[in-house]
């Protein structure tokens, strides 16, 4: 058994999937996760970014991408005038919802493969994993590069 294989492979369907699955509604997965997170209250990019696992960079372009498509707008900060704040706007919540339906079908569908009693036990044993063990990458000469 190839652990790490096992991972990368689940992780990478699933990013597909999703993938397509939220093409329809003019979003991407990273786009969503923006757009999620930036409905927990005000957040500038860069909080943001911390809370999606996106650097500088990929955090902009998305922005950008959000922009466009009139899911966000940028504000000033009022505490920081060189901050951004990310909110969101009433179409980007229409499509922050219809997003929501199409992950939580796509869990359910993809979690379906196991038996119902497996279920939970193998979400709350990946969790773990993520939260204790799994939570840190060590640091390493030559780190993997990341999929995102």
């Amino acid at each position: 058994m190839d652990l790490a294989f096992l991972l990368a492979h689940a992780s990478h369907v699933l990013s597909t999937e999703l993938t397509a699955e939220l093409a329809g509604l003019g979003i991407t997965p990273r786009g969503n996760c923006v757009l999620t997170a930036a409905l927990t209250g005000e957040k500038t990019q860069i909080q943001l970014a911390d809370l999606c696992g996106l650097d500088k960079t990929t955090m902009v372009v998305t922005v950008d991408e959000l922009e466009k498509a009139g899911l966000v707008a940028r504000l000033t900060s009022p505490v920081d005038r060189r901050a951004r704040i990310i909110v969101v706007t009433e179409q980007g919540r229409e499509v922050n919802a219809k997003a929501a339906g199409v992950v939580q079908r796509v869990y359910e569908d993809v979690l379906s493969a196991l038996p119902a009693g497996e279920r939970d036990v193998f979400v709350n044993g990946l969790t773990r994993l993520v939260e204790s063990r799994l939570s840190t990458p060590v640091v390493c000469q030559r780190a993997p590069r990341r999929r995102r």
